[in-house]
């Protein structure tokens, strides 16, 4: 077999930088533990039936001929010489899982690089290709993200999705039997094209370094399947994407090249649970070449040294494929490794099965505080040129909070969901993104005050400048920020994603992890919509977003948000007459970015309490900024709370009869604070400024 041939030629001592750690077979336990957790991943969908893998290759051969022919029309169009017309060629390569072999059924993409010959460029690929991709009748759902560190063109072939990269060679024409292994490829190439190539290069080494490909592919599936489930997949948004795990994965291989799966592993989250980070991982040594390119050193490289997590690529010329990584998506990396080998521990042993490694992360009741993160677009194909932008730069804004010296994490969920009904109405289509915040405990009881408004609106700023600079800022375009508490998660989130649940569908594991994009007219069982009317949790009549002001009262909490004087304020209210949930609105782009409709500023939506936390009936308004009746949504222009008259009379009644009557309001425990079915409180006040502090008790 090709596995049992290169371990002939390549002897165990020779793989990566030092020798093996072990040499052991596998014994009968070793082969029943992997056998156990064959049959744990196959309810999961990550093996691939024949069927699908032909569909695949049809796809694939497809989008081969398409490229051919666009390269062709292009050199006709350039007026190319017939005798080169004819025979320029051009190739799709695959990388990633794909190639790997470890794709899964059902979602998972492919990792495509379109090479083409010297006359072909760049722009030419991100605009008449990608209107040759648009005229296909097989291509849906067709974006581009040119300002990617490798630029890309996404999209759904038959049903198939793909990621296409490109790279130009300085050859006049590319053959079918073109190796990309050999360094000359890489001569008098742009740095964007060596990255693309570098994607198929790295994924042929990683190959060629491991001792046993059978066993580091089931290896593979399984820390992919974990890592999925666990909610650490994710290149763009700072955890580690497949080629990363794939290194991780090899490098245990090569300590251990007799081992198989089961043992493999145990013996990842062992090694990695107590890696010296930022010491890097490497498969081989650093290489030179005549190419003189740059290479990831930090001996040389100023920036190299702020890596936290280096992982180097095998190929020429190395790079950290982690440079996403920040200090927070490390340590929840970190924790999830010294779970894992809890996990295998007792798999092992025997006191457990490997079904508890693959249990989902329950991220919305890990933390107590969350930032709500919004992207929305009036239609389908500004909002996924949209929401690719913004996920692109999420890590922007992790990086900026977790900066800020109050704050200890900021966990980002992967995953993306699709906003419910009531933002749909008024956005026409919206994603949502949630991030987990941990503070600093205040030391004794001295209040400490925490602003979050500068890291929160240097990144909308970010991604308005850059979505100006790209030219895809279109009117619509909205991203807003809204700071919420675990309590307050089910008005944006269906009840069954917020339970704590130890089984999930296959279909749940197989979501695309950029994105989760639902229609407004196909919203069903499948799209988590929290707006459904058998949600009796769910308002129907007004938005969700305004009764996350409702306030939290609780004297139980030792974290209490309290509003401090706003700048520019005519009244001045003390902070221990007010408590407040405070949400942060970005609602358009800064200063200097412009398009048509825009004329809307950060807004501040606050709800106050009066006094000894008694809740007053009187409505507070600013008579020069006071607006019709409306309801709110993050696309609105002026953010309030509903009047009293704005409520579901329903929920009144049902609030009255609960309280036995139309008692006068009294102060409530912190067992019996307000819930979904109560009416929204009428207080409320319009503050349109750029700031936002929070007192984290001691």
């Amino acid at each position: 077999s090709p596995s049992t041939s290169r371990q002939q030629n390549h002897p165990p001592g020779h793989y990566g930088l030092t020798s093996p750690i072990s040499l052991a077979p596998p014994n009968g336990k070793d082969h029943i533990h992997t056998q156990k957790l064959i049959e744990a991943m196959k309810p999961f969908g990550v093996f691939e039936d024949q069927e699908e893998l032909y569909h695949r290759t049809t796809v694939l051969g497809k989008l081969n001929n398409l490229v051919k022919e666009w390269i062709s029309e292009l050199a006709e169009s350039k007026n190319l010489p017939p005798s080169i017309t004819e025979h320029v060629g051009g190739k799709i390569f695959t990388f990633g899982s794909y190639r790997l072999g470890v794709h899964t059924k059902g979602s998972s993409d492919i990792d495509a690089l379109c090479v083409a010959p010297s006359h072909v460029e760049r722009s030419d690929f991100f605009q008449s290709f990608f209107e040759k991709l648009k005229n296909q009748e097989e291509v849906k759902n067709l974006r581009a993200i040119e300002d990617a560190y490798v630029p890309v063109i996404k999209f759904e072939f038959d049903g198939i999705e793909i990621d296409l990269v490109f790279a130009k060679l300085s050859l006049p024409t590319v053959s079918d039997d073109l190796d990309l292994r050999d360094d000359s490829c890489l001569k008098s190439l742009d740095i964007r094209c060596i990255r693309s190539l570098n994607g198929s290069r790295v994924t042929d080494e990683i190959l060629r370094l491991v001792p046993n490909l059978e066993n580091f592919r089931l290896t593979l599936r399984a820390v992919k399947l974990w890592a999925k489930r666990r909610g650490v997949y994710s290149n763009i948004m700072g955890f580690l994407g497949g080629v990363s795990w794939a290194m991780l994965v090899a490098r245990i291989c090569q300590l251990y090249p007799n081992a198989l799966a089961s043992t493999l592993v145990n013996k990842f989250f062992l090694i990695f649970s107590k890696w010296d980070w930022p010491k890097p991982v490497l498969l081989k040594r650093l290489e030179e070449s005549f190419l003189n390119l740059p290479v990831w050193d930090p001996r040389v490289n100023p920036s190299d040294r702020y890596h936290v997590m280096p992982i180097i690529t095998p190929a020429y010329p190395q790079q950290n494929s982690t440079y996403n990584v920040s200090v927070s998506t490390r340590a929840v990396m970190v924790e999830e490794f010294q779970r894992g080998l809890e996990v295998t521990d007792e798999i092992l042993k025997g006191k457990s099965d490997w079904s508890k490694l693959f249990e989902p992360l329950n991220f919305f009741q890990k933390y107590k505080h969350y930032i709500v993160l919004t992207a929305s677009a009036f239609t389908e194909e500004h909002h996924l040129n949209w929401i690719g932008l913004v996920e692109s730069k999420i890590r922007v804004l992790v990086g900026n909070l977790e900066r800020n010296e109050f704050i200890t994490i900021a966990h980002v969920q992967p995953q993306s969901f699709p906003g419910n009904e009531d933002l749909y109405k008024q956005s026409g289509y919206v994603s949502m993104w949630f991030l987990g915040l941990v503070f600093k405990k205040a030391e004794s009881a001295v209040k400490t005050n925490v602003d979050l408004t500068h890291g929160i609106q240097s990144f909308t700023d970010t991604v308005y400048r850059q979505a100006s600079a790209l030219n895809i800022l279109k009117e619509g375009m909205k991203i807003e920020a809204t700071y919420v508490k675990r309590k307050q998660l089910h008005y944006f989130l269906p009840a069954e994603t917020l339970q704590k649940r130890k089984k999930q569908r296959v279909s749940d594991i197989n979501q695309n992890n950029s994105g989760l994009q639902c229609k407004r007219s196909s919203l069903g069982e499948s799209c988590l919509d929290g707006s459904k009317a058998t949600d009796s949790r769910t308002p129907s009549n007004s938005s969700s977003l305004n009764k996350i002001s409702k306030l939290d009262i609780s004297t139980a909490e030792t974290e209490r948000l309290i509003l401090i004087s706003w700048p520019n304020s005519k009244s001045q209210v003390s902070p221990t007459e007010m408590e407040a949930t405070v949400a942060l609105r970005t609602s358009g782009p800064p200063i200097g970015c412009t398009i048509p409709g825009y004329n809307t500023v950060c807004q501040l939506r606050t709800c106050f309490v009066q006094g000894q936390h008694k809740l007053s009936g009187t409505l507070i308004t600013d008579p020069k900024s006071a607006s019709p009746k409306q309801h709110y949504s993050p696309a609105s222009k002026v953010s309030r709370l509903p009047t009293s008259a704005e409520c579901p009379q329903k929920a009144i009644d049902g609030e009255k009869a609960r309280k036995g009557g139309a008692r006068p309001r009294r102060r409530l425990s912190s067992k019996e604070l307000p819930d979904s079915s109560s009416p929204v409180p009428t207080n409320s006040i319009r503050i349109i400024k750029r700031s936002i502090k929070l007192t984290l008790n001691g």
